[in-house]
């Protein structure tokens, strides 16, 4: 066993983990620690286990320090939902959550002053991990942003999921170190990704929702750091840089996003730092998809997807791959760049800047997800150069 415990634990089950009465003793194996080698109610304290690396739904994170909760999220090419939710209490107590979010409509919060930054200049070596994306060659009218006809349109799909997280201030970024996907450079990327992300933080839409958001994000700089995901697309740890960038994670990952918050009991947790990754090694990637596209992901649909966990936005799984948080992301459509009505509803209910509680009027079919109507939403002629 990789814990030796001197009082019995109930086995680690379910979505969501409340943490429980934990050990008086616990030893852990060298190694990476799986959730049931760290159960749930453990002490990150009497383990010694700050700064291990747990795994779970092959994904994984490291254990962050009392306080804090890490998140990983993980785009994949077969569709399915791959992540989970390591939380720290400041008593030092572990929970998880082990499934996707549920709504919270909790909005109140503040933001809280940040640690003194690396400085994002430093000489740190390239890890390894690094890989060049081949240039995008691509020529032609781009392919037009067009529902599936196997789901509901974006527009009448309600359908949604939240994460207990929230930018109550402005999500500072960078972007990293090394190749970036599609062979883009540096400054191309980051037009890319800033397009994403005001995608999101715009609630950019072609269902007639004005933004009633207001959500912010700032481009800072490039960066000789890289995202803080390694090759296995787990997260490797907080350095106070939100970087994104590209390089190699396992092979059923196009992308990966890793969260770190604060605990924030009756609200949601306040964002802290978030790291993207493109998996440039095992896929190929585009900045304008054309009708000569082959077997290559759209940078700007994964981008939005990635930002909208990033802005606590969870995914929404079959029946409603029109959607932005769609569990897949296809090759070479440009649909997830554009907010269907359960993205703009999760954006609404995660990171609205209200008071006001945002409330679900309508339920879903789906078990995995929420829609609603209303909330608040205003309808209004969306302007925005694409």
């Amino acid at each position: 066993m990789a814990v030796a415990l001197a009082m019995s634990l109930s086995a680690v089950g379910g979505a969501a983990n409340a943490a429980v009465p934990g050990p008086d003793v616990c030893e852990l194996a060298e190694g990476e620690l799986s959730v049931q080698d760290l159960p749930a109610g453990s002490s990150v304290i009497l383990c010694d286990a700050i700064g291990r690396t747990v795994t779970h739904d092959g994904t994984g994170v490291t254990v962050p320090e009392p306080g804090m909760t890490v998140s990983v999220d993980m785009l994949t090419a077969d569709g399915e939902a791959h992540g989970f939710t390591l939380e720290v209490g400041t008593d030092g107590k572990v929970a998880y959550d082990l499934g996707d979010g549920v709504v919270d409509t909790s909005t109140d919060g503040y933001d809280r002053p940040g640690s003194s930054n690396p400085d994002p200049a430093s000489d740190i070596p390239a890890e390894p991990d690094t890989v060049v994306d081949p240039a995008d060659t691509a020529e032609g009218t781009e392919v037009a942003d067009v529902d599936a006809a196997a789901a509901p349109s974006a527009c009448s799909d309600g359908a949604y999921s939240t994460a207990d997280r929230k930018e109550y201030g402005t999500y500072n970024w960078y972007v990293g170190d090394g190749g970036m996907p599609g062979g883009l450079s540096r400054t191309d990327a980051k037009w890319a990704f800033m397009d994403a992300i005001n995608n999101i933080t715009d609630s950019y839409n072609n269902c007639g929702y004005g933004d009633t958001v207001g959500a912010k994000q700032n481009y800072l700089s490039t960066t000789s750091r890289e995202a803080s995901v390694n090759s296995k697309g787990q997260c490797t740890g907080r350095d106070d840089l939100s970087v994104w960038d590209a390089g190699d994670l396992k092979s059923s990952a196009v992308a990966t996003t890793c969260t770190y918050t604060w605990s924030m009991p009756g609200v949601k947790n306040d964002l802290r730092e978030a790291d993207v990754r493109f998996n440039t090694h095992d896929y190929d990637f585009t900045n304008k998809p054309t009708s000569s596209c082959s077997n290559k992901y759209d940078i700007r649909s994964v981008g939005t997807h990635e930002a909208g966990h990033i802005f606590g936005l969870g995914h929404v799984g079959s029946g409603h791959s029109n959607l932005t948080m769609y569990t897949n992301s296809f090759t070479c459509k440009t649909i997830a760049r554009t907010l269907g009505k359960g993205d703009v509803l999760a954006s609404a209910a995660s990171i609205r800047r209200t008071h006001e509680p945002v409330g679900a009027n309508d339920a879903s079919a789906s078990g995995d997800s929420h829609a609603a109507a209303g909330c608040g939403l205003h309808i209004g002629e969306q302007q925005r150069w694409r």
